[in-house]
C-alpha cells in the first residue's frame, strides 16, 4: 500500500486540489487497485476556493506519515506561504516522503528549502516571480513538469494531471498509469518536457469546449494502432491530405511536438507496455512496435527512459514480487 497524503491550506483552488483526489482517491478504482491510499489533510479552518470548508479528519501534521505528499496551488504562497505548510512539508521530505507540488505548490517546496540547487517549474506566469524569491531554485518556466527523484514539481492545471500519470507510470508502469488515463480522458503520456505554452490547442480548447477533437485525432487514433507498420512523415502527411511542410507546422501545433518525436514516444510507451505485461523477446517487441532490431530499440528505451529494456522489465518484475509478497 502507498500512502499519499494531500496538503491543504486556507484558499487553495478547488481545480488542483481535485486532480490527485481524482487520479489517487478511493473514489478511483484503478487507484485502489494500484494500493494507493489517500489521505486529506488541511490546516484548521481552511476553505478551498474560499467558499468551500474543508473538513479533513487530518491535520497537516499526518504528512510526515504519508510516502508521497502533494501540494497542490497555494496563491498565498506567493509572497507569505503558511508557516505550518512549510514546517509539514519541510518535516515530511526529511523522514524521506517524495514531495511534489502543482503550480504555485512550487512557493512552498522553496520556502522549505526543498529545491535549492534544483531545476525546478511552476506556471510560465509565476516563473519569473519563483526565480527572484528563491535565486537558489533553477527555475525553468518552458517545461510542463520536472522529476527529480524525491522532489518533483508540475506547471499549471493541465500538466499537474500529467505529473500525477508520471508518478503512476514511476510507481506501476505504463499499462497502469494508460488505463488511468483512458478513465480520465486525457492523453496517457506528455513528456515532462514538453513546452507549457502552446496556442493553438488552447485556443481551440475554449472555442469549441474539452471535448473538441482537431483535424489530426483520427488520424493519431490510427496511427496508435499500427505502429509496427513502417510509418514515415510523409505517409502520416499524405493521410492527412497536406504537405509535408503545412503537416509538420500543424502536428506540432496540436500535440507540441514533432511528428518524428510523437511517433517515436508512442513506440517506447508501447514498448514499456509490453515489456509490463507479457513475456515476448527484445527482438520482438521491437519489431512490434515498429523499432525493426533489438539494437534499434535498445538505443531509442535507453535515451528516453534512462536503461535498458531488460533493465526494466527485470525493475519492473521484481516492484511486481515485493508488493505481491
Amino acid at each position: 500500500m502507498a500512502t499519499l497524503a494531500l496538503a491543504v491550506t486556507d484558499g487553495m483552488p478547488l481545480f488542483e486540489l481535485s486532480i490527485p483526489c481524482t487520479i489517487f482517491g478511493q473514489g478511483n478504482p484503478q487507484a485502489v487497485q494500484a494500493g494507493y491510499e489517500l489521505t486529506i489533510c488541511a490546516s484548521e479552518g481552511a476553505r478551498v476556493g474560499g467558499w468551500l470548508r474543508a473538513e479533513a479528519t487530518h491535520g497537516l501534521d499526518a504528512l510526515a506519515d504519508a510516502d508521497t505528499v502533494i501540494v497542490p496551488a497555494c496563491d498565498s504562497a506567493m509572497d507569505a506561504p503558511p508557516a505550518d505548510l512549510v514546517d509539514a512539508v519541510r518535516g515530511a521530505h526529511r523522514r524521506g516522503a517524495r514531495v511534489a507540488s502543482i503550480c504555485t505548490g512550487a512557493f512552498v517546496l522553496a520556502a522549505a528549502g526543498l529545491l535549492d540547487g534544483r531545476r525546478a517549474t511552476t506556471h510560465w506566469m509565476y516563473a519569473e516571480r519563483l526565480a527572484r524569491r528563491y535565486p537558489r531554485v533553477e527555475v525553468d518556466p518552458e517545461v510542463l513538469y520536472i522529476d527529480d527523484g524525491d522532489v518533483l514539481t508540475a506547471a499549471g492545471q493541465a500538466a499537474g494531471i500529467d505529473l500525477c500519470l508520471h508518478m503512476v507510470r514511476n510507481d506501476h508502469g505504463a499499462a497502469v498509469a494508460n488505463t488511468l488515463a483512458r478513465r480520465l480522458v486525457v492523453s496517457p503520456h506528455r513528456s515532462g518536457g514538453q513546452a507549457q505554452f502552446i496556442a493553438a490547442p488552447l485556443a481551440e480548447a475554449e472555442e469549441h469546449g474539452a471535448d473538441y477533437r482537431h483535424d489530426l485525432s483520427s488520424l493519431l487514433d490510427h496511427t496508435l494502432t499500427r505502429l509496427g507498420e513502417p510509418l514515415t512523415v510523409s505517409g502520416l502527411a499524405r493521410e492527412a491530405n497536406m504537405s509535408l511542410r503545412s503537416f509538420g507546422r500543424r502536428f506540432t501545433a496540436v500535440t507540441g511536438t514533432s511528428p518524428l518525436r510523437w511517433l517515436l514516444t508512442q513506440r517506447i510507451r508501447r514498448a514499456q507496455e509490453l515489456l509490463e505485461t507479457g513475456d515476448e523477446s527484445v527482438e520482438q517487441i521491437a519489431v512490434q512496435v515498429g523499432m525493426g532490431t533489438a539494437t534499434t530499440l535498445r538505443r531509442h528505451f535507453n535515451r528516453v527512459v534512462g536503461i535498458s529494456p531488460t533493465a526494466y522489465r527485470r525493475a519492473f518484475t521484481e516492484d511486481r514480487a515485493r508488493e505481491d509478497a
